[in-house]
């Protein structure tokens, strides 16, 4: 699959309809879902490969990945209705994917690849929830590709040497947030974030 033609398949997936402020649901865009698929088939981390898709929202990513050849793929959310609407979706579009509701502490499913956008961490109620994600990754997977803050990418760097992972790729992106909330006071906000590609000490 060419990669316009799967960002055209992922601007189709469904948003969450009325997302939760506390779990920043923000959905990956599809010209930047798209993009890290192509990127992490292209380094053979996709195809015939055990795919995670850790904070699945509505499951761009599991449906990318299932469109790119992995072998096997999973949704993971902590948000009932999000997993739903994933499901539902996935079955229309005769997508073989398996969507669980969990927390992510709960998580013990092991993979050759995460893929994720985990939640910046940003909500008072959410604080280091960025930091559970990537902890979590480095128990059940050997490869990791996730989406942070560009600011926080020294702090990022720091925890992945303390797990003992290696960044071995790293991407800048401008991620759009569109108004969702009563707090924002903006149509659309544009944040600098960086996707890494960490190889992870996990055995195959």
């Amino acid at each position: 699959m060419k990669k316009k033609e799967l960002e055209m398949r992922l601007q189709q997936v469904p948003r969450i309809d009325q997302p939760n402020p506390h779990l920043e649901q923000y959905m990956t865009p599809a010209t930047i879902a798209s993009d890290i698929i192509y990127t992490a088939y292209q380094l053979n981390d996709i195809e015939n490969k055990t795919i995670l898709d850790l904070g699945c929202g509505t499951g761009i990513f599991a449906i990318g990945a299932c469109l790119a050849g992995a072998k096997n793929v999973i949704g993971i959310d902590i948000d009932t209705t999000s997993i739903q609407t994933a499901k539902t979706y996935a079955q229309q579009q005769n997508l073989d994917i398996e969507f669980l509701v969990k927390d992510i502490n709960d998580v013990d499913t092991s993979c050759d690849t995460v893929l994720m956008n985990p939640p910046f961490g940003a909500q008072k109620s959410n604080l280091q929830a960025d930091r559970k994600f990537l902890e979590k990754a480095f128990q059940i997977s050997q490869v990791i590709y996730s989406i942070h803050l560009k600011k926080t990418i020294p702090f990022i760097e720091k925890l992945v040497t303390a797990l003992h992972g290696n960044i071995t790729h790293q991407k800048d992106y401008d991620f759009p947030i569109k108004w969702m909330f009563s707090f924002h006071t903006k149509q659309t906000v544009s944040y600098e974030v960086t996707l890494i590609r960490i190889a992870t000490k996990h055995p195959p």
